[in-house]
């Protein structure tokens, strides 16, 4: 052994000196605080009463919340969305997604003519009207 502390101490000093690091070895045995002792591993654990479904649990119920809190109240305001489109007609007032309101004058499949003001008609894409308001909106504004 005092041939290998002889071999260690300089490569090990040699490495650690640029950094400021210096470590005076005595012996051997303060040599061996650098290596760590290697146990036993324990037995393994019971087996799972839930046969494995513990893990899947929590991502079933993070799931189950996202859906009633997320998905499910979109996919409503979705077909409410379709269903105020399917529903638009001529003489409507409704409001645009940009803010613009107006008087719906025409209707095709994927856009509709609006008139905001007297002789002013825009087209804007169907998707784009946001809601439908009261009669006589225009007149208050």
């Amino acid at each position: 052994m005092p041939a290998l502390q002889g071999w260690i101490q300089p490569a090990v000093s040699g490495l650690l000196q640029p950094y400021g690091i210096i470590l005076p070895f005595a012996s051997s045995s303060e040599l061996n605080v650098l290596i760590s002792n290697a146990f036993a591993q324990a037995a393994p654990a019971a087996a799972d009463p839930l046969g494995g479904l513990g893990g899947i649990l929590p991502m079933i119920f993070m799931f189950a919340v996202l859906w009633f809190l997320m998905i499910r109240p979109q996919m409503k305001r979705a077909k409410e969305h379709k269903a105020l489109l399917e529903g638009l007609q001529k003489n409507d007032e409704v409001l645009t997604g940009g803010g613009i309101v107006g008087k719906v004058v025409s209707i095709a499949d994927a856009y509709v003519t609006i008139e905001i003001a007297a002789n002013t008609q825009i087209v804007v894409q169907k998707q784009s009207i946001g809601a439908v308001l009261p009669k006589g909106t225009l007149k208050s504004l």
